[in-house]
């Protein structure tokens, strides 16, 4: 080898072989890094998080490509929120993104300047979250579906299911007390309105089920309305098969209720709202800042029957309910 010896020749190789691994380090450490807290757990959100995907691609952003994801999952025990929200905040993303209330509020006690991206069943006004819905002026922003409109709508659909009834019971998580106090404050007031009683129920674990279940049927109430809750949200299925099992007229906040065999849902569409979230955490990615970016409100609300089961519960659904149904599980 003219001009090189061979040892300095394979010296060259082999230094040029050590930049390889450390480059693609340097591009991946130079990649953007989302965080994803989750309060449940991962296999309830493979749908959720497709449609997250989409709404970054939408911006241009491709996992892998030109941003990176690190996720933390509570499986449904919201006492681990902070340790985890803690966690991610010390990994210094560029943004995180979570789609309960609890888990917003534990980011909120964790960190004050790393962008927040949400989803929630309540008021983040209320809760302290954003200054106001269009003008969030803090690190937060994402969507919402106000409980109060929902909530009250939760007695009417199961009232119209059973309109013989005068009362009926909510299912509250008290692990959860800011969701759950808004939630029973906004239904005591429609019940009032309607002239309904309402009967508020705790359960934070598996065994408090068959406690509220057996509740329902002792202050003969008429349904009962399960708290968009993330623990109940993890139970869906279990959830679904009790109340059917105990003859019980139930609507829940997700779909995923009423296809697991709930009698009824009534809620935001849970994909489009995390397509948004994605949409939003890519604009930040580019640049802008949450405190500019206005909280939206979840429009598309749909209502599911399950017509299986209303026949099972022996219920003879209305025709007005039945037309005014986005989907009728047969």
């Amino acid at each position: 080898m003219s001009g090189m010896g061979r040892r300095d020749f394979v010296a060259l190789l082999g230094g040029t072989a050590a930049t390889w691994p450390q480059a693609a380090r340097a591009q991946q450490a130079a990649m953007p890094m989302i965080g994803f807290l989750g309060s449940d757990s991962p296999e309830l959100y493979v749908a959720r998080l497709r449609a997250f995907r989409d709404g970054l691609k939408e911006t241009g952003h491709v996992e892998g490509q030109n941003f990176a994801i690190e996720y933390r999952w509570a499986q449904g025990r919201n006492d681990r929120l902070t340790e985890l929200a803690e966690d991610l905040v010390r990994r210094r993303p560029a943004a995180i993104v979570t789609s309960t209330t609890p888990s917003a509020l534990a980011l909120k006690a964790a960190t004050a300047t790393i962008p927040i991206v949400f989803f929630i069943a309540g008021d983040p006004v209320a809760l302290g979250l954003v200054a106001s819905l269009n003008r969030p002026s803090s690190n937060f922003t994402g969507t919402t579906t106000l409980t109060l409109e929902v909530g009250t709508k939760w007695l009417q659909l199961l009232h119209e299911m059973v309109p013989a009834a005068t009362g009926f019971a909510i299912m509250l998580n008290p692990t959860s007390p800011e969701l759950a106090k808004a939630q029973a404050r906004d239904l005591q007031a429609a019940a009032s309105t309607l002239g309904l009683q309402i009967h508020l129920l705790h359960a934070a674990s598996d065994p408090d089920f068959d406690t509220v279940f057996a509740a329902v049927k002792e202050l003969r109430a008429g349904g009962l309305i399960i708290s968009s809750d993330s623990f109940f949200f993890t139970r869906v299925e279990q959830l679904a098969a009790m109340a059917l099992r105990r003859a019980v007229p139930t609507i829940f906040g997700f779909r995923e209720f009423a296809a697991a065999g709930g009698l009824m849902s009534y809620g935001a569409n849970i994909l489009d709202a995390h397509r948004g979230l994605g949409i939003y955490t890519g604009r930040i990615l580019k640049g802008e800042k949450p405190a500019d970016l206005p909280v939206q409100q979840a429009v598309k609300v749909d209502l599911v029957i399950n017509m299986a089961t209303a026949r099972a519960l022996r219920i003879d659904v209305s025709p007005a309910l039945l037309i005014r149904a986005d989907e009728v599980i047969e």
